[in-house]
């Protein structure tokens, strides 16, 4: 059987940056699997594009099951099959989160995650278009640049914003994270900058990497609670293959629980209803799914709109504290965008723009679980929102906002009729209505194995998984509190702090640091 120092599963944007990292060192020899394809696909490298690939042949197309508070509707979550996973089919938003999410994170028992502890790893990453300073970093292997050629409805929202009294901010990434402006972006010379294109495509000639596309994990293979190998489906033949290290398991929020549920990681009770082997009891598998929960408020335009191709669409963004105006932490972050973007049911064609209110730490909870003991079937995804009445009333906030910033002067020669809501949904309740007809997820997946020292945690702050050896996750499941704002920059900051603790732990044996039940 062939064996490798290391085994990484999933090229998404996790999966590259570590597969980059370990190889660094000549004599470390890594094998990243991943279930997708090459990212030969054109309108993957072309911004303007990136709603096309939504539910497309490199989309896993995921669907939740019926959400009870949003009138038992089933919520779409597309997630990435292809080389740079969701890196390759995202808007590109270059979004850190709020220096507080990651000192949260350490307060909850995680030491070396607070916010002055990973901000090295996302400069480090960083090939910062503006060049360096305290937030900063030049030299990095991902390009992060400005809009080119926004739309002039995108710099309207802006002024229309300033005029209501919320501040310009040129750097969400910086000092503060209020106010409104143009995010930063992961393009490169016009086309995307996916993790693929940044971290993976450039070392493939490395000989101590091997890249298999088209193969699905089945399973982790153990001796006793030690990690020694992977099992993998590749054009219709098992493999197995085993490791010497580690193996990294970097599938993303629904697909790293569900290859560890597969493979005797999780609640057992759940697992012994499939009969599959329970390994590790751990309860906590699946749980704690996070997502920024939004609805669009939408307009037609009485005007055509120029979109230039390296338009990612999400071009503007605004972020607010309805609750405390003091605070430093938003609960509200606007999407903004230069085309009509609503469910079906609301759709227009022709010109015109959206606003997106999404809540950025949403109360309600999901989980996701096996439907089956195949790793052919998708997982059970529950995503729950809207189970808080907290969340609810921020939701409502948020189109109340959004009128008001479409109804400003600086819209004036743009705006025409309002597409969704509808000009009619002005009642509380018949924004509630339209809530639970319209709220969709903002497709930020995490915290389903979630770091911590608790019980309910899956991984201890070096990303190990408890009660076993050998075994990482690294990829956004493992954010024990979903960070403010676009997902995609922590989860390649994870990568890199995750490729770091790899690299220090080298040889020596690994202990498990929470005691849990071995079935």
């Amino acid at each position: 059987m062939i064996e490798y120092d290391y085994i990484v599963i999933g090229a998404g944007s996790a999966g590259c940056v570590v597969a980059n990292r370990l190889t660094e060192d000549p004599e470390t020899t890594v094998l990243l699997l991943e279930a997708g394809g090459p990212d030969t696909k054109p309108e993957i490298h072309v911004p303007v594009e990136f709603p096309n690939l939504i539910g497309s042949e490199i989309d896993w197309a995921y669907f939740t099951e019926p959400e009870p508070h949003l009138n038992g509707r089933k919520l779409f979550s597309p997630r990435g099959k292809v080389l740079g996973g969701t890196s390759s089919i995202n808007a590109m938003v270059y979004m850190r989160g709020n220096r507080r999410d990651y000192d949260h994170w350490q307060a909850l028992g995680n030491p070396g995650w607070s916010y002055e502890d990973v901000l090295p790893y996302f400069k480090k990453s960083e090939n910062q278009q503006r060049g360096a300073n305290e937030f900063h970093s030049v030299g990095g292997l991902l390009s992060v640049t400005d809009p080119v050629a926004p739309s002039v409805v995108s710099e309207r929202l802006i002024e229309a914003a300033v005029a209501m009294g919320y501040k310009h901010n040129p750097d969400f990434n910086g000092a503060d994270q209020l106010g409104v402006g143009l995010p930063q972006v992961n393009i490169k010379d016009g086309k995307r900058h996916s993790t693929a294109a940044a971290f993976l495509v450039p070392i493939l000639h490395r000989p101590n990497l091997t890249v298999t596309t088209g193969a699905i994990a089945t399973r982790l293979l153990f001796e006793g609670t030690r990690t020694v190998g992977v099992e993998y489906l590749h054009n219709g033949t098992l493999h197995q293959v085993r490791v010497n290290q580690e193996v990294i398991l970097s599938a993303g929020a629904f697909d790293s629980p569900k290859l560890l549920m597969l493979s005797g990681i999780g609640n057992a009770e759940h697992l012994r209803s499939l009969n599959i082997p329970v390994v590790v009891d751990l309860p906590g598998v699946g749980q704690n799914l996070q997502d920024h929960p939004q609805v669009h408020v939408a307009y037609q335009a009485t005007q055509d709109i120029k979109i230039a191709p390296t338009c990612n669409i999400a071009e503007a963004t605004l972020f607010v504290n309805t609750e405390n105006p003091s605070s430093l932490v938003p609960n509200l972050q606007f999407h903004f965008g230069p085309v009509i973007w609503v469910q079906p049911e609301f759709a227009r064609s022709g010109p015109g723009f959206t606003f997106a209110p999404s809540i950025t730490h949403p109360h309600s909870r999901g989980s996701v679980s096996l439907r089956s003991s195949s790793a052919l079937d998708a997982p059970v995804i529950r995503m729950n929102f809207l189970e808080s009445e907290a969340d609810m009333q921020v939701l409502i906030e948020g189109i109340k906002i959004a009128r008001q910033l479409a109804h400003a002067s600086a819209f004036d020669e743009f705006r025409g009729e309002e597409v969704a809501p509808g000009a009619d949904a002005t009642s509380d309740e018949a924004i509630r209505d339209y809530i639970r007809k319209g709220c969709d997820t903002d497709y930020h997946i995490v915290g389903t194995c979630k770091m911590g020292i608790d019980l309910n945690s899956v991984v201890d702050p070096e990303l190990r998984v408890h009660g076993v050896e050998g075994l990482r996750v690294v990829d956004a499941s493992i954010m024990p509190s979903i960070t403010t704002g676009n997902t995609n920059a922590p989860t390649i900051m994870i990568g890199e702090k995750a490729a770091d603790l790899i690299k220090a732990a080298g040889r020596v044996p690994q202990q498990a640091t929470l005691k849990t039940a071995i079935a």
